[in-house]
């Protein structure tokens, strides 16, 4: 499969009224780029990570009612399933693209994360680009810019990783819909190989 770029047509399925309506037009049109972006960048996510980095992109199965506002695809280091895992993403709202390092709430490594953030957070925040940006909420489009996190900001987040089972935390970089329909294949892969690289130290600190 060939890596191409995400069209408004892309975008639009996040407008499509109802689950089954949206779903079908997600699964035709959406659902196959995932796939190829999924496939293409596999053994670069795996020599990055030190080992075998499997693809998952979402299938929204539990979904009964409510249809989904986003989709994605994601690499983890077992080929079961992503959501116990510290893992890497690239999805879409209807407003942007997303390309993240992600630790969602089912996974246990929440607290391992936190602990280092916190031993190494200056490093850490002096580090990462200043347009780059963190969320605690999967499902929430928007976040908070990485220049706009406090020191406080990152102390509420940390405590939050350790005493709520139900915390996650999310960082990395959005696209807007206009630029990101601009990118073609071979420039989209480029621009994912270049934000996880850049996010791998933050991977490194969730084991």
């Amino acid at each position: 499969m060939t890596v191409t770029g995400f069209t408004d047509q892309d975008f639009d399925v996040f407008s499509v009224p109802g689950l089954e309506a949206r779903m079908e037009v997600l699964i035709e049109r959406v659902r196959p780029k995932l796939e190829a972006l999924g496939a293409e960048l596999s053994p670069y996510v795996s020599a990055l990570a030190g080992e075998e980095m499997f693809v998952h992109v979402a299938k929204h199965a539990r979904r009964t009612v409510n249809p989904p506002i986003d989709t994605w695809v994601a690499w983890a280091a077992s080929k079961r399933g992503y959501k116990a895992l510290p893992h890497f993403e690239v999805g879409m709202f209807g407003t942007h693209l997303f390309v993240i390092f992600a630790i969602i709430y089912e996974s246990p490594n929440k607290t391992v994360f936190a602990g280092n953030l916190e031993a190494k957070l200056k490093k850490t925040a002096n580090a990462l680009p200043k347009h780059f940006y963190w969320s605690m909420d999967h499902m929430n489009p928007s976040g908070t810019s990485h220049q706009d996190m406090s020191e406080e900001d990152f102390t509420r987040l940390i405590e939050k990783l350790k005493q709520v089972k139900k915390a996650e935390v999310m960082c990395g970089l959005r696209i807007p819909r206009e630029e990101a329909v601009k990118l073609e294949g071979d420039k989209l892969v480029q621009k994912v190989q270049e934000t996880f690289e850049t996010l791998l130290p933050l991977y490194k600190m969730a084991f």
